[in-house]
């Protein structure tokens, strides 16, 4: 399920929450006025993005970024694949820092993709880039692949990822070798589910004793009440029992978490910190690059649950762009946990 319709599940239920808030509901909600955010330009080309434009010239080396391949949710008609926003603007805070991004894929070929309705410029460019296009469209498959040939490897989420990266000989083989040949190894949301049985030639697991994250439990319960039926395994819970230190973050919140060179991302909103991070455990400062309004709306989060409702309405008034779509979406989900003073916070949050 794509980044949006994640929280997008409970759009329906707005009106009556904010009704049982003793709100106006319909009228209510209209005076958010979120159609007159600012939305990115769907023809938006690599040339267009600023951090790109004014990056590093000098080829760094190759990173590799592997997608899944299955299609759907194990026996059921769900889609899975990976997900584009995960994929693009990693790729492109790669490319602006100096490396080359080739992808690849368990299978090989043209891999399954998913996308959503809250896409900004970077998830727009990689559609309109004829060289990242050819690239996604023609993946590598992995048994092609020469660990040698790349300084570090990512491994991008959606749902597919339970189903083909963590038993993959490949997947283990490629991680292993780039990791101790010094090399760095990122992961979002579900792409942790690649660490799981990677070995190193002792023996040791990989993530044993590390620190790490990604999609919670919690996380894929809100939204997939049925998901111990429908995945293999959960996430969060396997990695702990292989010997992780799971470390959790709010729902649906950036949550980046750098052992060493291992770098991970609890779900969609730590794509930009995981692919920033990996830079800096390459040894290089990432080049500056202007924060997405949704970025800003997810910082503006982070503000409320680490400090309170006066710090978050002070923070606010100093983030104009912020996204409050992402802000009133957070409002539901709370509304529909039963944490009713946070969805009131939350909602006033959002407004103009």
């Amino acid at each position: 399920m794509s980044k949006w319709k994640m929280l997008g599940v409970a759009a329906g239920a707005v009106v009556g929450v904010f009704a049982l808030l003793g709100l106006s509901g319909y009228s209510y909600v209209r005076g958010f006025d979120l159609s007159a955010q600012p939305v990115a330009d769907p023809a938006s080309r690599p040339s267009g993005l600023d951090f790109v434009r004014e990056g590093v010239r000098d080829s760094r080396g190759r990173i590799l970024a592997v997608v899944t391949s299955t299609p759907k949710i194990g026996d059921s008609d769900k889609p899975a694949g990976f997900e584009l926003t995960e994929l693009a603007r990693a790729y492109y805070v790669f490319v602006a820092n100096g490396y080359e991004v080739a992808i690849a894929s368990p299978r090989g070929g043209k891999p399954p993709m998913m996308t959503d309705d809250g896409l900004v410029a970077a998830d727009y460019a990689f559609l309109n880039d004829p060289q990242s296009r050819r690239k996604i469209e023609n993946s590598l498959p992995l048994e092609q692949v020469e660990p040698a040939d790349y300084e570090a490897v990512y491994f991008v989420g959606g749902k597919g990822a339970m189903f083909d990266f963590a038993d993959d000989p490949d997947v283990q083989r490629i991680v292993r070798s780039v990791y101790q040949a010094g090399g760095v190894v990122g992961a979002v949301c579900h792409g942790p589910a690649a660490l799981l049985n990677v070995r190193l030639t002792d023996g040791r697991r990989l993530i044993e004793g590390r620190r790490v994250t990604g999609f919670t439990n919690a996380e894929e319960l809100f939204l997939i009440k049925d998901a111990p039926q429908l995945f293999p395994y959960l996430l969060q819970a396997q990695l702990i029992e292989h010997g992780a230190q799971f470390v959790e973050g709010p729902m649906y919140l950036d949550n980046t978490i750098v052992d060493g060179r291992l770098v991970t991302g609890q779900n969609p909103w730590s794509t930009w910190t995981v692919a920033e991070a990996m830079i800096t455990a390459l040894g290089h400062e990432p080049v500056p690059r202007n924060r997405t309004a949704e970025e800003i709306g997810v910082e503006l989060l982070g503000v409320y649950y680490r400090q309170g409702a006066s710090a978050a309405k002070r923070s606010r008034e100093q983030r104009p762009q912020v996204d409050r779509r992402l802000v009133l979406m957070h409002a539901v989900v709370a509304s529909m946990q039963g944490r009713w003073r946070d969805a009131y916070h939350l909602q006033r949050l959002a407004r103009p």
